[in-house]
C-alpha cells in the first residue's frame, strides 16, 4: 500500500472485547489485526525525515522502516528488522506505554490525525512470525571458553543472557522464582500479557543452551563472591522489589496487603499452581470491597485484577488528579470501562479494623498546591475534608525501591547510591567490583520493561568487551610463561 495515507485513512486500533465480557477472564482484551488492516494502518506513517517515534523509543527501534515493510506486505522482512533491535518485540508491543513513548511523539499525532498504531502493529508482526516459524533458534558463535552469570531472570537479565549466549559464552541465569520472566511472569496480569507469550521466549533461551537455576537466592544458595569464582563475569539484573510503605494507623491490620504479593498469587493461580493464600481468601478479592492505593501501572494491574476476581466493588485512591497520574491513561480508561471507581485527590490517613481485620479506610481529601522539585503540583491535605470508605481488602501499590543487595548478597564491597540502587560506572556499566556489572531497575530505579531490555542490550555489549580483554590478557600471560 502507498505510504503517507494518513489524510485518508483514520487511526484505528484493534477492537477491544466488550468490557463486561473481558472482565470475566484474564485473556488479553484486544483483538488482533487482520493482515489487510495491519497493512492499512502501517501505511498511515508519514516516513518523516526525523523519526520522533524512534528517537523516543528507548531501543531506537527502526519503526518507520518496519511500518513501510508491513504496508508493502513484506512482513518477514518487517519482523527481521523489528527483531534486530529488540529481544522481545511482541512483549513490548503489548505492555509499553506507547502513548508516552513512540505513539505519543508521532508527527501525525502532532498534526491532529492520530498517531500510527505502532504498538499494535509491532505485536502483530512478531505474533505472525511465531506462527509462521520465522522466529529461529539462537544461532551462537563457537564456544569461547568463558562463562557468565546473570542474577535475575526479568527482561533485563534475559536480554543480556540471550545476547551473550549468541556471542559464544556459557550463560547461567540465577533467579529466586520457580519460573523465569520476573515481573513479566508474576507481576503483569494475563489480560495485558498472556503467559504463554513469555514462556515461549524463555523456552527459546533454554533450547539455545542457557542454563537456568530456579529457586536460587544469592546470599542463601551462594554468595556473590562464590558466583564470581564460578564465572568470568556477572551481571546483576534483579529489579527493585521492596514495596514502599504507607505510614498510617492500622496499616498492619489483616487484609492490608502488598501489590506484588497480590499479583503474584493471581498469576500463580493462572498457571494452575497450588496457592494457599488464594484458597484461604487472604489474597483473593472475590466478594470483597477492594481499595487500591496508588496511581501507577501496578495500581492499574491490581484494580483490573480485582474486577476479574469478582470483587463486590473496586476503588482506586490517588492523591493527585487524573491529569497528573503517572500510569498510562489507556490503562485508566480500560479500568473505568471495566467498572473501577477512581477517587481522585484522596489519600489514606488511617485504616479501621474489626477484630484485627481491615474494615475501612479513612480518607483525607487532597488539593494540589505549588509545584514541587519535579515540576508537578504537590498534593496537600484539604483541612476538614475526610470520609471513610468500606474495605475488606486494601492493596498498597505505591511503587518499589531496591532491596539491600550488599547485605542480601553478603557483599559488603558492593557500592550503592543513596537510593539503594547499585552504583555503576555509566561508561562501562560495571559496579564497584571488578567483573560485576548491573543493569535495569536495580541501577535506574523502578522503570519500564523497555528500558530494562535496553539496559540488558547495552550491558551485554560492555561485558563482551570486558571478556574479550580478559581473555586476551590471559593468553598474553600464557605466552610469557611459555
Amino acid at each position: 500500500m502507498p505510504m503517507l495515507s494518513f489524510p485518508n485513512v483514520s487511526q484505528d486500533y484493534p477492537d477491544k472485547r466488550d468490557a463486561a465480557a473481558r472482565a470475566r477472564d484474564f485473556a488479553e482484551i484486544s483483538e488482533r489485526y487482520a493482515t489487510t488492516h495491519a497493512e492499512e494502518q502501517s501505511s498511515r506513517c508519514s516516513q518523516c525525515g526525523v523519526p520522533y517515534c524512534s528517537n523516543h523509543c528507548p531501543l531506537h527501534n527502526h519503526i518507520p522502516d518496519w511500518l513501510r515493510l508491513t504496508a508493502e506486505g513484506r512482513l518477514r522482512e518487517a519482523y527481521e528488522l523489528s527483531n534486530a533491535t529488540s529481544t522481545m518485540p511482541e512483549i513490548c508491543g503489548r505492555i509499553c506505554p506507547q502513548d508516552r513513548l513512540c505513539e505519543g511523539n508521532c508527527v501525525i499525532e502532532f498534526a491532529g490525525h492520530g498517531a500510527v498504531t505502532i504498538g499494535s502493529v509491532e505485536k502483530y508482526i512478531t505474533d505472525t512470525a511465531w506462527e509462521e516459524g520465522w522466529v529461529e533458534p539462537l544461532e551462537c558463535l563457537p564456544a569461547r571458553g568463558q562463562s557468565v552469570g546473570v542474577i535475575g531472570a526479568g527482561p533485563g537479565g534475559l536480554t543480556a543472557a540471550e545476547l551473550l549466549r549468541v556471542q559464544g559464552y556459557e550463560v547461567h541465569v540465577y533467579d529466586r522464582h520457580d519460573r523465569a520472566g520476573g515481573l513479566l511472569t508474576y507481576g503483569i496480569p494475563g489480560f495485558k500479557l498472556e503467559k504463554p507469550i513469555v514462556m515461549r521466549r524463555v523456552d527459546r533461551l533454554k533450547q539455545g543452551g542457557i542454563v537456568f537455576h530456579h529457586g536460587f537466592e544469592v546470599g542463601r544458595d551462594a554468595t556473590l563472591e562464590e558466583l564470581r569464582q564460578r564465572h568470568d563475569a556477572i551481571v546483576i539484573a534483579t529489579g527493585v522489589y521492596r514495596p514502599r510503605a504507607i505510614k498510617a494507623p492500622g496499616v498492619g491490620a489483616a487484609g492490608v496487603v502488598e501489590a506484588l504479593d497480590y499479583l503474584t498469587v493471581s498469576n500463580r493461580k493462572g498457571f494452575g499452581d497450588a496457592v494457599p493464600a488464594w484458597d484461604d481468601g487472604s489474597l483473593n478479592a472475590a466478594g470483597k470491597h477492594v481499595v487500591v492505593v496508588g496511581g501507577g501501572d501496578t495500581a492499574m494491574d491490581c484494580v483490573r485484577t480485582a474486577i476479574r476476581q469478582g470483587a463486590a466493588s473496586v476503588r482506586c485512591l490517588y492523591r493527585r488528579d487524573k491529569a497528573n497520574m503517572p500510569g498510562s491513561q489507556r490503562e485508566v480508561k480500560n479500568a473505568e470501562e471495566e467498572g473501577v471507581d477512581f477517587v481522585w485527590l484522596s489519600a489514606p490517613e488511617a485504616f479501621h479494623d474489626h477484630g484485627g481485620k481491615v474494615a475501612g479506610v479513612q480518607v483525607a481529601k487532597m488539593r494540589l498546591g505549588a509545584p514541587d522539585a519535579s515540576g508537578r503540583r504537590a498534593p496537600e491535605i484539604d483541612p476538614g475534608n475526610h470520609e471513610t470508605i468500606q474495605a475488606d481488602l486494601v492493596i498498597k501499590a505505591l511503587g518499589f525501591d531496591a532491596e539491600e543487595l550488599p547485605k542480601l548478597f553478603d557483599a559488603a564491597d558492593l557500592a550503592v547510591t543513596r537510593w539503594g540502587t547499585l552504583r555503576v560506572d555509566h561508561k562501562t556499566m560495571m559496579t564497584s567490583l571488578d567483573g560485576v556489572f548491573a543493569a535495569g531497575d536495580i541501577v535506574r530505579g523502578a522503570s519500564l520493561v523497555v528500558w530494562a531490555v535496553r539496559d540488558g542490550r547495552d550491558v551485554a555489549e560492555h561485558m563482551h568487551t570486558y571478556l574479550k580483554t580478559k581473555a586476551a590478557a590471559a593468553k598474553a600471560v600464557e605466552r610469557e610463561a611459555a
